[in-house]
């Protein structure tokens, strides 16, 4: 009976049918949903290139592929991962689905510019997509120059027109999302009774905003300097090579942030709901999302240590890269404060929970490292930048995503998922990620540069390792794909709040209806106010 009940109520998923209804929606859920497919494409795409990079390592005398491959594969790794993957992940699919959800509106400000912003991304990710299957982009990600202006023959431009089409996809989704936080809160919605993913989307939007027309800036003038010549970055004419890394870097490192921000919400709402506690030092939380927007554009210089940057600009640097690390560190210990004396609950997207602070915690103290100058030094252009980064990163953001993803999966398709293969999921995810990157923090610290495949025979052992751990990830991440399709079949219909969480999301029908809301609530109550859910039994059929 409550299987029929479900499958006879409308909701977004069955308000319309056929395939135009999905590609001229305006429904932000169905929105978060056309992004959730396209991110995921890139992210199998991304870690089909990570695998053959970690195959062509296995051995020292790189025999697998050639030079000119193995530069394109690490390459278009990079640009399918960072710029279609991480930097859209959460935002596009998560935040878009809920956002309005959790402040109460029924959709977002500019629903005809929110699937805009998807068919740029879209657009973006096949003109890169082209590039890779036209014979592909060997400039690594950050595409330095002079290399990728005089030198390379490789389709640098297709790439970059990629990258700058997907960069309007962020700008206008984060236009949104600061419209839709300003204007659409629902009566009682204060900014200190918003969710702290709705603070940290916020943050991150200023970013998006702020940041990212200098990165579309910097790829147009990247283009005129290869197409016409014009000495912009050509040392002969007049121009400066490292002028291109600071504009990069100004956008590229604040992008971390872009990912790593939404990541941290989504860890602030798993802490509080399956702890059953409100989140400790809830404003200092919300306002240290902030303050890593504003911080993190002031510290791209620390990537220019080593590029003929003075040394007060450089003590000037890293001085801020330290003070960046306090609004995280502040997050961490609020995080764990919650958890203290909290009635935990072991489920699935806690476990990812717990993983993402440990390794975002390892990530962030080997930050410090490499932000003080005279270790950097050593370690700069070795796998030791690779593991620290893949830490914030994949550890990370990655972590967060597929935790996000669990926590939200029952609201989503109005099913549950199997939470005996869920924990199995996470656990091989977390052993196989360590396994894959801490060697290489030991590896770059004995000087193994990264972006080169054939290695001292010295290196092969921490190689092997991390390529089998390589192995371990790719079967964990596989799991979450194949048991989320089962179980929109086969899983147990979710009741309206199976976690007995607290936000506004939770008390929606299940899936939502197309219009969220049939009547606007009213707040009264704090957020993460465990005391207003009511104490009910949750069946499921």
């Amino acid at each position: 009976m409550i299987t029929a009940a479900v499958q006879e109520r409308e909701h977004y998923l069955n308000a319309s049918y056929g395939l135009k209804s999905w590609l001229l929606t305006k429904d932000h859920k169905r929105i978060g949903l056309l992004y959730l497919a396209t991110v995921t494409l890139f992210f199998f795409l991304g870690g089909a290139f990570a695998t053959a990079i970690r195959l062509e390592l296995l051995t020292p005398q790189g025999d697998l592929v050639s030079s000119e491959t193995y530069n394109k594969l690490f390459t278009m790794h990079g640009v399918a991962m960072v710029f279609f993957f991480l930097i859209p992940a959460i935002p596009g699919s998560l935040g878009n689905f809920f956002l309005p959800i959790m402040i109460g509106a029924r959709d977002l400000a500019f629903p005809k510019i929110n699937l805009l912003s998807w068919y740029l991304l879209v657009v973006g990710g096949l003109l890169a997509l082209f590039a890779m299957l036209a014979g592909g982009v060997d400039t690594g990600w950050t595409f330095y120059v002079p290399y990728s202006t005089n030198y390379s023959n490789t389709w640098v431009i297709a790439t970059g027109l990629g990258i700058f089409v997907a960069g309007f996809s962020s700008i206008l989704t984060g236009l949104n999302f600061i419209v839709t936080v300003h204007r659409m809160r629902a009566p009682g919605m204060t900014w200190f009774r918003l969710p702290l993913f709705v603070w940290s989307h916020y943050a991150t939007a200023l970013i998006q905003v702020l940041g990212t027309p200098v990165l579309a800036a910097t790829l147009v003038l990247l283009v005129c300097e290869r197409v016409l010549g014009l000495g912009i970055f050509d040392p002969s004419k007049g121009g400066d090579p490292v002028l291109f890394q600071h504009l990069f870097w100004f956008y590229s490192h604040p992008a971390v942030y872009i990912m790593v921000l939404p990541a941290m919400g989504v860890i602030s709402e798993l802490i509080s709901a399956y702890s059953r506690k409100p989140v400790f030092g809830y404003k200092f939380v919300a306002f240290s999302s902030v303050a890593i927007a504003v911080l993190g554009f002031l510290v791209w210089g620390h990537h220019l240590f080593v590029a003929s940057q003075s040394v007060y600009a450089g003590m000037v640097f890293s001085f801020l890269s330290y003070f960046v690390a306090i609004p995280s560190a502040i997050k961490v210990f609020n995080w764990t404060a919650t958890l203290y004396k909290g009635s935990i609950s072991y489920d699935t997207p806690m476990l990812y929970a717990f993983g993402f602070v440990g390794l975002f915690t390892i990530g962030g103290l080997t930050g410090l490292f490499v932000a003080a100058l005279g270790i950097d030094v050593h370690v700069t252009d070795t796998y030791f930048v690779i593991a620290h980064f893949h830490y914030i990163m994949v550890g990370g953001t990655i972590m967060a995503y597929l935790g996000g993803l669990h926590y939200w999966w029952p609201k989503m398709t109005g099913r549950l998922y199997p939470e005996g293969f869920a924990k199995l999921s996470a656990l091989v995810i977390f052993l196989g990620f360590n396994l894959t990157f801490f060697p290489q923090f030991i590896l770059g610290y004995l000087g193994m540069p990264r972006r080169y495949h054939v290695y001292p025979a010295e290196f092969q052992v921490l190689n092997v390792l991390s390529s089998a751990g390589a192995s371990v990830l790719a079967v964990g991440y596989l799991m979450p794909m194949v048991y989320f399709i089962w179980s929109l079949r086969y899983g147990r219909v979710a009741g309206t709040n199976p976690w007995g969480a607290s936000g506004l999301e939770w008390r929606t029908p299940t899936p939502p209806p197309a219009h969220n809301f049939d009547e606007i609530p009213v707040i009264t109550h704090e957020a993460y106010d465990y005391g207003s859910v009511r104490r009910e039994v949750i069946e499921v059929g």
